[in-house]
């Protein structure tokens, strides 16, 4: 796929990028290599002082950057600028607590001192996907490089302009221009970077199929992953729960990012005494939604971010459809190959339809009846997924308990699902392994050495002469 900047809403190339070769990609490895000998013995002082200017960057440029989101992959203007300021809070955040974080760990021993120690690993090659093109760089990049790490970044393909973007705020925040870069490559060069030696660990953040090709290869090459893929979150609605506040929360949960978000919300798991009820008021807040250019202020969900997206969708709708899905609330696209699409509800959604098993990374609502509260817990574990999920009841230590059950890294009682700097981030099962955010995150991509120091022996006392 060519290195482009093609609009979604119009279908305008806005720019188009040359790809690196391997000899330019090599070279930049080279001087990552070079820059992270010299970046690890930084104070945790002067790399603060600098992550706090990128912040302010970021919050600088927050119109340029979120018209460059717009532009890129179709994000709403005022949802480019939010996610703007929460890569600020990020990147304030890792600056004021990575040297926390990071601090020796005291372990009591028969040793005169034990203890362990965080230290960088070196280059970290981030593989990153277009609908959170600057969150999801961010929450890599402050605490790898608060660590003492340096960070090489292979964005998606779709969004060049959003990662020199990135590349740019780092540089100008006083980084050293190899500490931070983007690869403007195509995948086709992923294996061979991981290969080099130089490369230490890699994280990604993008589809099953990519995370398992990417896993594959750096396990052959005995390199550290962290992998965050994709979602099917469950929100759990019990008969109890307070309806109208549950369904308005669902209809924002659901058009996140337009539905293109890992941790959206997608299958509504609803109590039956409630199941009417609740469709009615969702579908409700959903036609609510306002839809328009992306860099229209009033614009509250754009087009997916490419066409092609888009009709895979539409597929999957059509298929679970033909295979006995009911739909409550018909959106969807207008034709083939347009980028933008509707919400709609689909009920009736069983084991023998796509909609039950797959992902479906878009503006779809499933609807799923239970029974009863445990009957709702065994429908959201069984998905081969298991990134994020919420239990809606006004009994909070029974939804405690229930969250406790789910197969998820993140449950949430009575709130929708979101990623924040002070809570680790990450999945289960087909979602991925490791964690992104929190002090767990900073963790991931560095070693930790135990340092043991024995004790001294006394020297034997002399005997007295008479």
């Amino acid at each position: 796929m060519p290195i482009a900047s093609i609009n979604p809403y119009t279908g305008r190339v806005e720019r188009r990028f040359r790809a690196f070769g391997w000899v330019q990609t090599e070279r930049i490895i080279g001087q990552a290599h070079r820059a992270a000998v010299e970046w690890r013995t930084t104070t945790f002082t002067h790399r603060a002082g600098l992550m706090h200017r990128a912040a302010n960057l970021l919050r600088e440029r927050q119109d340029e950057l979120a018209r460059l989101m717009a532009l890129e992959m179709g994000k709403p203007i005022v949802d480019g600028r939010a996610e703007a300021v929460k890569c600020a809070l990020c990147c304030d955040y890792y600056a004021d607590h990575a040297e926390e974080f990071l601090a020796d760990d005291l372990i009591p021993t028969e040793a005169q001192r034990s203890f362990i120690s965080h230290e960088p690993i070196g280059i970290v090659l981030a593989i990153m996907p277009w609908n959170f093109p600057l969150w999801q760089v961010v929450r890599f990049a402050a605490p790898a490089l608060m660590a003492g790490n340096v960070g090489l970044l292979k964005h998606a393909s779709n969004v060049p302009q959003c990662a020199l973007a990135l590349e740019q705020i780092f540089h100008d925040a006083g980084f050293p221009p190899a500490a931070f870069r983007t690869l403007l490559i195509e995948n086709e060069l992923i294996e061979k970077i991981l290969e080099d030696d130089r490369v230490r660990a890699v994280t990604l953040t993008g589809s099953e199929g990519a995370g398992s090709a990417v896993a594959a290869t750096a396990g052959r090459q005995i390199k550290k992953t962290v992998l965050e893929l994709g979602g099917s979150d469950a929100f759990i609605v019990l008969a109890d729960a307070d309806l109208e506040v549950a369904a308005k929360t669902a209809a924002q949960a659901r058009m996140i990012n337009a539905g293109q978000s890992c941790i959206a919300a997608k299958r509504f798991i609803v109590e039956k005494p409630v199941l009417k009820e609740f469709i009615a008021k969702l579908k409700t807040h959903l036609l609510a939604f306002q839809t328009g250019d992306p860099l229209n202020e009033t614009t509250q969900y754009g087009p997916l971010a490419r066409p092609d997206l888009a009709d895979e969708l539409t597929k999957q709708v059509n298929d679970s459809v033909a295979q006995g899905a009911k739909v409550e609330l018909h959106g969807g696209q207008s034709a083939p190959g347009t980028a933008l699409f509707r919400p709609m509800i689909l009920s009736n959604i069983k084991p023998t339809q796509r909609a039950y098993h797959e992902e479906l990374f878009g503006p779809v609502a499933l609807l799923l009846e239970a029974k009863d509260a445990d009957h709702a817990v065994q429908l959201a574990n069984d998905s081969r997924f298991g990134l994020g999920g919420s239990v809606w009841t006004k009994n909070v230590k029974r939804g405690e308990e229930l969250a406790r059950r789910v197969e998820a890294g993140a449950v949430f009682v009575n709130s929708m699902v979101k990623s924040s700097p002070e809570m680790p981030f990450g999945g289960v099962k087909k979602s991925g392994y490791g964690r992104e955010l929190s002090y767990l995150g900073i963790r991931e991509f560095v070693n930790q050495k135990s340092i043991w120091i024995a004790k001294e022996e006394k020297p034997a006392a002399k005997k007295k002469v008479e």
